[in-house]
């Protein structure tokens, strides 16, 4: 198990550098971006990127996670042809319904300009097709092409944004900028680890509809659980803008986006290595113990210095960094810096439940998480009194999560897959 170990934390540093490379110029960006654009301009964009969030995770059926635990070669393509049909479907049956609610005289969707209901079925599909081939690329160990074509994503996203900015394109920049690197991103992850080519039908073959049957606990409760999860990262934005305004919802905005940068990008890139080390583990010795201690222990290294910064002078960070008008949202990231932690810690770690069959009771988890959510924002309290409610009653699950993981991480199969 030491050579395991070491393999983990190789792999491990060469996903980091990547994804430290992808967050780089996004992060020296940010700066700019806010002195460009308005609190509410930032709020669109990311009513529009959660969206295309939760779409995407239905467009998968959450089989990018099968894509490492079942990896041959005639189950990969069948994979991708599966998802390949799902995200075209949905995306085409998104865009007809967002335009024809537009049309109806839907008040949600009046505030969404027309370029941001065209284009939310386009982002999903090339968000799911993207998450799809980054699983085939870890399930190879293909880790370092992977950061590459993560690098060039973010990098393209940054620059096409400043750049539609300065030319004067407004909010509608965001949306642009995003759309470009995320086809950026695709066509470098293609190039680079040259996934099978999806077979496309007006229907789904025999074979394909068997894949469908196989791994149906992803669909059955690993996909609401990550809906769940989505939507409960989602629901404060949206709580928060109908009970405290455009300018508070886009200054939450701002805080979530920074604090979620370490939990996209680094937290994710230890999941990549995860994946493949505890599933080896697993079949190899019946638990994975091991490797879930040498992973937790990496995440709170990683974790634990910028969670102490963000708590202690995130106000004057934010002002330094984003403009004094910002200082609002590092108040925001204080109370929030906790559950960034407890947050960047569990959700590598959240693979144990597929890899032990235990996706119910995830399931069960996000929809108390999600119970807890809706009733802290729903209850007649102040914008901090709101977040802080949230940030105890959260963190307080994900101590149990962890808990619960630690425990199916260790022994036998405890129960097979659904």
């Amino acid at each position: 198990m030491n050579m395991s170990r070491s393999e983990f934390r190789k792999n491990v540093a060469t996903v980091m550098a990547g994804a430290t490379g992808a967050q780089a110029l996004p992060l020296l960006a940010a700066p700019l971006l806010t002195r460009m654009c308005t609190p509410a301009d930032i709020g669109t964009f990311s009513v529009w990127l959660g969206v295309v969030a939760v779409a995407s995770i239905v467009a998968t059926l959450r089989f990018e996670a099968a894509m490492v635990l079942d990896h041959g070669k005639r189950q990969q393509r069948l994979c991708f042809g599966v998802v390949g049909y799902c995200a075209s479907l949905l995306a085409v049956a998104l865009t007809a319904s967002l335009v024809l609610a537009r049309l109806a005289g839907v008040p949600a969707l009046e505030a969404m300009p027309w370029f941001g209901l065209l284009t939310v079925g386009p982002a999903t599909w090339l968000t799911a097709t993207t998450q799809t081939t980054l699983a085939f690329a870890a399930s190879h160990k293909l880790f370092d092409k992977a950061a590459k074509a993560k690098v060039l994503a973010a990098a393209t996203i940054a620059v096409t944004q400043l750049a539609l900015l300065y030319a004067g394109l407004e909010g509608a920049a965001l949306l642009a900028g995003q759309l470009i690197g995320l086809g950026a991103g695709l066509c470098a992850a293609r190039l680079l680890v040259s996934p099978p080519a999806a077979r496309l039908r007006l229907t789904l073959s025999e074979a394909q509809r068997g894949y469908l049957v196989k791994h149906r606990a992803f669909w059955r409760y690993s996909l609401p659980s990550s809906l769940l999860n989505t939507l409960v990262g989602q629901l404060p934005l949206f709580m928060i803008g109908f009970h405290h305004g455009a300018l508070a919802a886009g200054l939450f905005a701002l805080t979530q986006r920074v604090l979620n940068a370490p939990i996209a990008l680094l937290a994710a890139s230890v999941l990549d290595v995860f994946k493949r080390q505890a599933v080896h583990e697993f079949q190899a010795a019946g638990h994975c113990r091991d490797i879930y201690r040498a992973t937790f222990k990496t995440l709170l290294l990683l974790g634990i210095g910028p969670a102490l910064v963000l708590g202690l002078f995130s106000p004057q960070l934010f002002s330094w960094v984003f403009g004094p008008e910002w200082r609002p949202a590092g108040e925001l990231a204080r109370i929030l810096a906790p559950l960034c932690f407890l947050n960047f810690v569990a959700s590598p770690l959240s693979y144990v439940f597929f890899v032990a069959g235990q996706q119910k009771v995830e399931l069960l988890w996000q929809v108390a998480l999600f119970a807890m959510t809706a009733a802290v924002f729903m209850a007649p309290l102040s914008l901090h009194g709101s977040l802080l409610g949230y940030a105890v009653g959260r963190s307080l699950l994900y101590v149990a999560y962890l808990a619960m993981s630690y425990r199916y991480a260790g022994g036998t199969r405890l129960a097979a897959p659904l």
